[in-house]
């Protein structure tokens, strides 16, 4: 059975790697991989690279790549033999270190022993297309809170005049809070998402306990359904399922 044995190497954020098979020499490998490396850092500069998420900006560099492999596949020029005996010199002195497929396997975000951070947010996940129901919420939510900002202002101009209205006028910013809050939740995704709807669906209901005076019955039910269908729809709104990349 022809074994194959896969050879990398890193430098400056950019691995290069090759699968050859085990009559090629560790040696030919990361001699062509030293080839590779000069070839591409000739090809494309820090900023290129950094700009670059995907692999296709790069797909030009596979001409390069043949070619390389074609002068190493079939060829045996003296610069070849030279830069070969000067990497199995520095592998003498400094061997390369062998791998198991156990130290390259990843589990749970860790990656040979050493964790990335997670934030609690991930601006990179995607959430599942925004509903006309949704919109409707968003829609709601945002005259309510509206509704509150302006009811607030008008209350702050008479707070020093009429000492009790002071609390509602708090109890109206707080609201228009719970109200901004939700339309957040709904279009950007958090780790706890779901707990936080919940809790601005019971400060609403709260706020709206101690405003019972100030309100009828119907605004009070009003803005209560805003914030119920608020926090259905938060909790609702999943994220999109990750397709397989099939880059190159």
């Amino acid at each position: 059975m022809n074994r194959r044995l896969t050879s990398f190497i890193s430098s400056e954020g950019v691995s290069y790697m090759t699968i050859c098979s085990s009559s090629f020499s560790a040696a030919m490998a990361f001699c062509f991989l030293e080839d590779l490396r000069w070839e591409f850092r000739a090809s494309y500069d820090n900023t290129s690279i950094g700009l670059v998420s995907r692999p296709y900006p790069f797909l030009e560099f596979d001409s390069v790549i043949q070619k390389i492999k074609h002068h190493y596949s079939y060829s045996s020029f003296p610069t070849l033999r030279m830069n070969l005996a000067a990497v199995e010199e520095e592998l003498r002195v400094r061997p390369s270190k062998i791998l198991t497929a156990e130290d390259m396997v990843m589990h749970n975000g860790t990656a040979n022993g050493h964790a990335q951070p997670v934030s609690g947010t991930a601006a990179s996940e995607r959430m599942k297309p925004v509903t006309g129901l949704g919109i409707l919420s968003l829609l709601l939510n945002i005259m309510c809170a509206s509704l509150n900002l302006i009811r607030g202002v008008h209350l702050i101009e008479y707070t020093l005049q009429v000492s009790a209205e002071g609390p509602f006028s708090l109890l109206r910013g707080v609201h228009l809070i719970q109200y901004t809050l939700q339309c957040y939740l709904y279009l950007f995704f958090t780790s706890v998402k779901k707990l936080q709807a919940f809790l601005a669906l019971a400060f609403v209901f709260l706020c709206n306990i101690y405003l019972y005076g100030l309100r009828n019955i119907w605004q009070l039910l009003f803005h209560t359904a805003v914030a119920s269908l608020s926090t259905y729809q938060i909790s609702t709104r999943k994220l999109q399922e990750k397709l397989d990349d099939c880059g190159v």
